[in-house]
C-alpha cells in the first residue's frame, strides 16, 4: 500500500472474525483511544492503544494469555517481571520495537516521551469482549479490562 495515498478512515467496530486486511501501521497512528479492539476472532486479538504522555498500561498479569506489542510511534519503558513488584526486565521502547509477554510475566508500558505512545497488542487468546473501545484508561479501569 502507498503510504502516501488517501488512506481508509478508522473502522468504526471490530472486523473480526471476518477476513479482514488493513494498513496497521496507519490504523495505529489514526487511533485516539486508550483501546481499540479492531480484530477479534475466536483465538485471536488486536488492539491499538495510545497511551498519553506520562500515562501507562499499568501492571498487569495475563495467566492464560500471550502478548505481542508493536509500538508505532512514541516512546516509553517497558517493564516485566515474574511478579507486579519485580519488574526486573526494564527495556527502553520506540518506535519499531517489538514486545513478547509470556503468560503468567508482570508487565506495564509507561510513556516517557512529550506525545502519545501508539501500539497495538495481539492476544493469544482474545483478552477483551468483541468490540472494545475505550475513551480513556479510566474507562477501562471502570470496565475491569
Amino acid at each position: 500500500m502507498n503510504r502516501n495515498s488517501n488512506r481508509p478512515p478508522m473502522p468504526s467496530m471490530d472486523q473480526g472474525p471476518a477476513p479482514f486486511v488493513t494498513d496497521i501501521e496507519n490504523m495505529t497512528r489514526q487511533n485516539t483511544n486508550y483501546r481499540t479492539a479492531l480484530w477479534t476472532g475466536p483465538h485471536l486479538q488486536l488492539t491499538l492503544m495510545c497511551i498519553p504522555s506520562g500515562g501507562e498500561i499499568g501492571s498487569e498479569v495475563h495467566p492464560d494469555t500471550d502478548q505481542f506489542l508493536r509500538i508505532e510511534s512514541g516512546s516509553g519503558m517497558t517493564m516485566m517481571g515474574p511478579a507486579e513488584n519485580r519488574l526486573s526486565c526494564r527495556q527502553p521502547v520506540s518506535a519499531g520495537c517489538a514486545v513478547f509477554v509470556p503468560a503468567g510475566t508482570w508487565h506495564n508500558i509507561v510513556n516517557t516521551g512529550t506525545c502519545p505512545l501508539k501500539l497495538y497488542t495481539i492476544y493469544d487468546p482474545p483478552h477483551h469482549p468483541h468490540g472494545t473501545i475505550q475513551s480513556t484508561k479510566a474507562c477501562a479501569d471502570a470496565q475491569g479490562t
